[in-house]
């Protein structure tokens, strides 16, 4: 597996948050953790990241032990939830600093930054500002920002629940097709059981602090514990009563 977590155990004063995680992504592979609010998912990507530090467990990338290694050293992005563009750059700025910062030839970034922009559907709004951007826009200069650098891994912490359901189902496919375009390996992560049959080629549940992997889609949509199949009876009883 390109992604590894084994017996992850992470506490936030004195609470369990995170009891013994294990988790796995092949190379490529898109994992989609589904789980209510204060499950422990920001803190599940926060501690893959190198944001926070586990308890105890281990995190290995394509082979290496990172469980000690510095965030800026792992080779992996988190998208927030919010698109946290630089508020005084422009949207080609934005998208091109993350090679600027790692002083690329200036023909390479125009090359990259271009091509994303065309990939995105931003045409047109390269020298425009965060403030005259929509929530969709800024979402796609995150996501290109993310993209430029090539990440080892991608992590998503619910990256369009802030968008209304129109912009939020066009960023969806956009991020799928961008993802299958660049092989990206990634983690995505989200309340809402629809977004996460969407979204993952494989889920894992977090309920309690606690992990469960399905080996695939049908095998989740089949689980008890999953929601599915009441999500699934509380629209069809609407339908009824309407039919009523």
């Amino acid at each position: 597996m390109f992604l590894e977590v084994a017996g992850l155990f992470s506490a936030f004063q004195g609470e369990t948050v995170l009891s013994g995680v294990d988790l796995s992504v092949g190379r490529g592979g898109a994992l989609c953790v589904v789980g209510r609010s204060g499950a422990g998912k920001t803190t599940l990507l926060k501690t893959i990241a190198g944001l926070l530090s586990p308890e105890a467990g281990s995190i290995r990338l394509d082979g290496r032990e990172i469980t000690e290694l510095p965030a800026e050293k792992r080779g992996i992005v988190y998208l927030y939830q919010e698109a946290l563009l630089f508020p005084h750059l422009t949207v080609l700025e934005n998208i091109a600093f993350g090679l600027r910062l790692r002083k690329t030839p200036q023909a390479e970034v125009a090359r990259s930054v271009g091509a994303l922009i065309d990939e995105l559907e931003l045409q047109g709004h390269e020298g425009k500002m965060p403030h005259q951007l929509s929530g969709g826009q800024k979402q796609r200069v995150a996501f290109g920002r993310a993209l430029i650098v090539g990440p080892a891994l991608l992590l998503l912490d619910e990256p369009f629940s802030s968008l209304d359901s129109e912009t939020r189902a066009v960023m969806q496919q956009l991020y799928k097709r961008n993802a299958r375009q660049h092989g990206m390996t990634s983690i995505f992560v989200t309340h809402s059981i629809k977004e996460a049959l969407l979204m993952g080629e494989t889920i894992a549940s977090l309920e309690g602090g606690r992990a469960r992997s399905f080996a695939s889609l049908t095998e989740f949509i089949a689980a008890p514990e999953s929601g599915v199949a009441g999500e699934v009876a509380f629209w069809k009883s609407l339908g009824s009563g309407n039919g009523g």
